[in-house]
């Protein structure tokens, strides 16, 4: 099979820049406003990411180690495991949850959990407890990540969809950052507080959305396909346009939504099976379960949930220096992910991708050349050597797989399977995560430097995967990206139903002529692409 040249139809509807906003964007007060109250399920990924660095950090705590008896490798897979099996066992519920109740109920209902869960995992009395809270939180978590993402994508001003979705899962790191310096900063309290402080953090993003989520608005796409057409336009409206009903904009994205369920809901009911029936969802879901897969499966979950076990390995065994370097790392990935993600537009998808496969790929190489030089020999210069390659490994995989796991999966699903569709993604990366957690402690302890091996090897192969099948979308409407899967026949129905419509002035309150009239009046601003 030939390697995909990530060139995409260029034929189909795109939306004329004489639409949108003019000058910068920060200079219109409802677009500020909309993008402030996104930072509401924005920070859904900061209950997962606090988790991988938090159990990162309590390692490396002695009253916690003393508390739980010292676990062993089994007990560490078992502790860092059950929160994604929770995850795990939420998943297939979760998609019903948000397209049935709605995006904001789906956050909602998993903040609440998951703070419950938090509670509990503080007040701890036991490994029972502790195991159970854990289970909860990943529970919970699952439900606020299953909406979240596809809130921001549904919501977001048009030209700021794709920097606004990449950044949720760039905020991963920001739970990260907190859980390591908490640990970092209690490991010296001298008794179960050191521990108990960073549990109870866990729920700081859950208690933020409880409070403010009443204010974000729902997704337009969910209220036009539940019939509430009227509440969907006056949200486009007033946070696309400030209010302006009549705006040609308005009439567009209304149009270019309601034509897009119809074509989707043409075709059969929806269900499981739906994902796997067509050629165009076949393609999704290779990329979807792959790039799933590939996220944890690339040497980085060594890392995330066992640092510690790598820095014994090369000589540094402190406490403090474990938890100092935990923190570094997670302010490291953050800046890397953050910058990435606000350059996605710019640079594109598959060279993201394809860049920080290969990126990882080199640095993975070194990382285990380094480990088994060390462990014939110990020497400073390669412990060193090797932690520099640590954090240039991480820098590769979050150019990409960070910002563009979950924005890429949301981006090239149409509407009516893009819940079920994540839910696949989050199937991949949980059946990844739980299947490292158990094993990666247990075949770090018997292969050592052997089972990096495993992994560089593993790193070619995502690397042919992604050069193969990694297609760009950059530059499309939500709906347009969807249907570029489909093949060339569906993204010119999509156009010619959309602008049918928009001739024909459907669902708008003025004429053709007013419409283009409007178009034109626009067309002579400088406009901000961002």
């Amino acid at each position: 099979m030939a390697p995909n040249t990530g060139v995409a139809n260029s034929g189909g509807l795109q939306l004329d820049s004489s639409l949108l906003h003019s000058g910068k964007w920060w200079q219109h007060g409802y677009i500020v406003k909309l993008n402030l109250l996104l930072i509401i399920p924005l920070i859904t990924s900061y209950a997962n990411g606090f988790d991988g660095s938090m159990m990162n950090g309590l390692q490396a705590v002695k009253e916690w180690k003393e508390y739980f008896g010292n676990p062993t490798d089994k007990d560490l897979g078992l502790f860092n495991a059950i929160q994604s099996i929770g995850a795990f066992c939420a998943i297939p519920l979760a998609p019903y949850v948000s397209d049935g109740l709605g995006r904001k109920n789906g956050i909602i209902i998993g903040s609440i959990i998951v703070l419950i869960g938090a509670i509990l995992q503080t007040a701890t009395q036991n490994l029972g407890m502790f195991v159970g809270s854990r289970f909860l939180v990943g529970f919970g978590t699952t439900f606020a990540q299953m909406a979240s993402p596809l809130l921001i994508s549904e919501v977001a001003y048009p030209t700021h969809r794709a920097p606004l979705t990449s950044l949720y899962n760039s905020l991963w790191f920001s739970g990260s950052i907190v859980a390591a310096w908490s640990t970092f900063g209690t490991f010296r309290i001298a008794n179960n507080w050191s521990w108990r402080i960073p549990s109870a953090l866990q729920g700081l993003s859950s208690v933020i959305q409880i409070l403010f989520i009443w204010f974000v608005p729902e997704s337009p796409r969910w209220l036009i396909n539940r019939g509430r057409d009227e509440e969907a336009k006056a949200i486009l409206a007033k946070y696309h346009t400030g209010g302006e009903i009549s705006h040609p904009l308005v009439a567009f994205e209304y149009n270019e939504i309601k034509e897009a369920i119809a074509l989707e809901s043409e075709a059969a009911r929806i269900n499981w099976l739906d994902l796997f029936r067509t050629p165009g969802n076949r393609r999704r879901m290779r990329i979807i379960i792959g790039i799933g897969v590939f996220s944890q499966w690339s040497g980085n979950g060594l890392i995330s949930y066992y640092l510690s076990k790598v820095l014994d390995g090369i000589g540094i065994t402190s406490s403090k220096d474990q938890t100092l370097l935990n923190g570094i790392l997670a302010i490291y990935n953050f800046i890397i992910a953050i910058t990435a993600s606000m350059s996605v537009e710019k640079t594109g998808r598959r060279p993201l991708f394809i860049i920080s496969t290969a990126g990882m790929l080199v640095a993975y190489s070194i990382i285990t050349a380094m480990s088994a030089t060390y462990e014939r020999k110990a020497n400073d210069d390669v412990g060193r050597t090797l932690l520099a390659f640590v954090f240039i490994f991480n820098g590769f995989y979050a150019i990409a797989y960070t910002p563009l796991l979950v924005s890429y999966t949301v981006e090239i699903l149409p509407f009516l399977i893009r819940a079920k569709g994540l839910a696949v993604m989050n199937f991949s990366v949980m059946g990844a995560i739980i299947f490292n957690q158990y094993t990666n402690p247990i075949a770090l302890g018997a292969l050592k430097w052997k089972y990096y091996l495993i992994y560089s090897i593993w790193l070619i192969f995502e690397l042919g995967y992604v050069w193969l099948w990694a297609i760009e979308t950059k530059g499309r409407s939500l709906e347009e990206t969807a249907a570029l899967f489909d093949g060339e026949d569906a993204v010119s129905e999509l156009t010619n139903r959309t602008g049918h419509d928009l001739a024909a002035g459907r669902d708008v309150k003025h004429s053709p002529s007013d419409s283009q009239e409007k178009v034109h009046e626009h067309a002579h601003r400088e406009h901000a692409a961002v």
